[in-house]
């Protein structure tokens, strides 16, 4: 992937000034969004066309699109059941991701209207990597490392399964790939405890880009309230602080918003994701 156009860095004056969540907005629409992967995961295929991302090869497929479509009414039905049928006619599911300030405003109902069910929305925040560094210490028997091992990974999606009540085996083929791609740019972090794996959480670095991704955080239920969620943070904000990373970027849960908000964290939309399974396909995976 190479810098062009909007998806440049902001400008050094622009990161030396406190800047505006408007701006911060405008920022991450242009940077964050249509990413096309210079090396993508072996099997997994990014398709941009008329500011529209198709993604297919994962478990399930994924669409994005541009902040501003210029479809409405029955040609924005048009667009959404091409999709949908391209997916039917594979038998898999698809995830369409919204922002709250997408234009036109409607597509959520035209979503909906096609047969994709809203999913659980979160909180798009964004924050300074300086103000994540910093953790309360954890206890001595939580270990915090970096990983690429398989069996850390193995142990990571059983630990998601008994959190989410669902089965994550898909996850290791697919963050292993991940990573094997472009091994500079996602890093995993687990905790772990007692020899077992009871939290992990990834940062993902795009090429060209002001922001960060922080993803993941799911820990064990016996495990929360120990500060592992901070520790994580802070293990990944020092990756990004090496690396000249300004903000990190955040789609946030209702509990983990909380934690971001009292470290300046800002919110800048809020993000919900569409869900379309055919028929035939088993129950829906969290």
């Amino acid at each position: 992937m190479t810098c062009a156009g909007d998806a440049e860095p902001a400008s050094g004056s622009m990161l030396n000034r406190m800047i505006s969540p408007s701006e911060l907005l405008a920022l991450y629409d242009a940077q964050q969004r249509l990413i096309v992967p210079e090396h993508p995961p072996v099997g997994v295929h990014f398709e941009l066309t008329d500011s529209v991302l198709r993604v297919t090869g994962r478990s399930e497929g994924m669409i994005e699109t541009a902040q501003h479509l210029d479809v409405s009414g029955r040609e924005l039905d048009a667009l959404i059941a091409e999709h949908r049928d391209f997916f039917a006619a594979r038998n898999e599911p698809v995830e369409w991701k919204t922002r709250a300030h997408d234009v036109p405003a409607d597509i959520p109902q035209r979503l909906e209207s096609a047969g994709f069910i809203a999913q659980e929305r979160e909180a798009v925040l964004v924050g300074h990597t300086a103000d994540l560094l910093s953790a309360r210490p954890l206890p001595a028997e939580i270990t915090i490392r970096e990983t690429r091992d398989h069996n850390d990974i193995v142990g990571l999606a059983a630990m998601l399964s008994e959190v989410w009540h669902s089965d994550f085996a898909w996850f290791v083929d697919e963050l292993e790939a991940q990573i094997a791609s472009a091994p500079d740019l996602t890093v995993l972090f687990v905790a772990e405890a007692d020899g077992r794996i009871v939290s992990g959480a990834r940062i993902e670095f795009t090429p060209c880009s002001d922001f960060a991704g922080l993803w993941g955080g799911s820990t064990a239920s016996e495990w929360r309230g120990k500060g592992i969620y901070g520790a994580l943070g802070a293990a990944r904000a020092q990756r990004a602080q090496q690396r000249g990373v300004p903000y990190l970027q955040v789609d946030a849960s209702d509990e983990s918003s909380p934690i971001l908000d009292r470290r300046g964290f800002v919110e800048l939309t809020t993000t919900t994701p569409y869900l379309w399974t055919p028929p035939s396909a088993d129950a829906l995976r969290i």
